[in-house]
This record gives structure tokens, sequence and C-alpha cells, in this order.
């Protein structure tokens, strides 16, 4: 089931998610594969803290790794990953289901690369959705940063 938090998002977008069974969208290839589009075009959202306890979402193209680098450039400063636990902890989804709608006190990292697809998909907070929209649709919702993300060497 949606979230709340992200049903309102979307009802107030007009937006309708794709929906599946449970656990059948939880990592890009599983959720590209379900809603028959290349990896590329599922919007994968991690986040990352910096030394400072700020948090980013960097919402990129499913087959994409971004170098660290790039995300310090980027961040202003060195930033890791964090864990399931406090990824839930802050974002409200668990891993799988990791979205960049409806959150407070992180910054959104859109990677412009998402731009080449005329539609994207985002989870909806649950690991067995997606939620078709196009990146200028995903900036105007979320209030995120675009961004150019180099590839990983």
């Amino acid at each position: 089931m949606i979230p709340a938090k992200v049903q309102a998002v979307l009802d107030l977008h007009h937006l309708s998610p794709l929906e599946f069974e449970p656990g059948s969208t939880p990592t890009a290839e599983l959720a590209a594969a379900r809603i028959g589009v290349e990896t590329a075009r599922i919007a994968k959202s991690l986040l990352f803290k910096d030394k400072g306890g700020a948090y980013f979402m960097v919402v990129c193209p499913g087959d994409k790794r971004i170098p660290s680098s790039a995300l310090k450039k980027v961040a202003g400063s060195k930033l890791s990953m964090t864990d399931a636990q406090e990824t839930e902890r802050v974002t409200g989804y668990r891993p799988g289901g990791v979205c960049p709608f409806a959150l407070t006190g992180v910054e959104i990292l859109l990677d412009r690369e998402l731009g080449l697809y005329d539609l994207v998909y985002p989870a909806a907070g649950t690991d067995a959705t997606g939620v078709p929209l196009t990146l200028d649709q995903l900036a105007a919702i979320t209030g995120g940063r675009l961004v150019d993300f180099p590839v990983a060497e």
C-alpha cells in the first residue's frame, strides 16, 4: 500500500502510480523488468549523509553508478551512504521503496541524465510501485536540484 504522504503528493499532481505484487520491484533491475522498460528509466533514489549530518538524496538512472568525487563536488563535502535503518528513519521508506516524494530535511539532487527519457519511474514509497513522470515533473514536485553527474569509471 502506498504511504498516505506519497499518495497525497501523487493526487495533488494527478499522477497514477503503477502498483504490483508486494516485493516485486525492490531493485532497479527488477522494477525495469516488471514495468517493461530499460533499467536506465528507473529513477533510483539513494540517501547519503555528510559529516555534519546533512542528508542528500540522489535520484539517478537505475543503471548508473556515481563516483564519490562527483558527490563530494556537488554536495561540498564527502558523503556516505546511509544504512537501511537510517534511510527508513529519515525518509519513512524502506530500501526497495525509497522515493523522493514528501521528504523534509533532505536535499534532493536529480541527475540531469534522467531527462534523456520521456518518462522515468521512481518508486512510490513501496517495493511494488513505480510512478511514470518526466524529469521536469519530478523536479517541480520535489524541488530537487538538477545536477550533471559523470559516470563512474
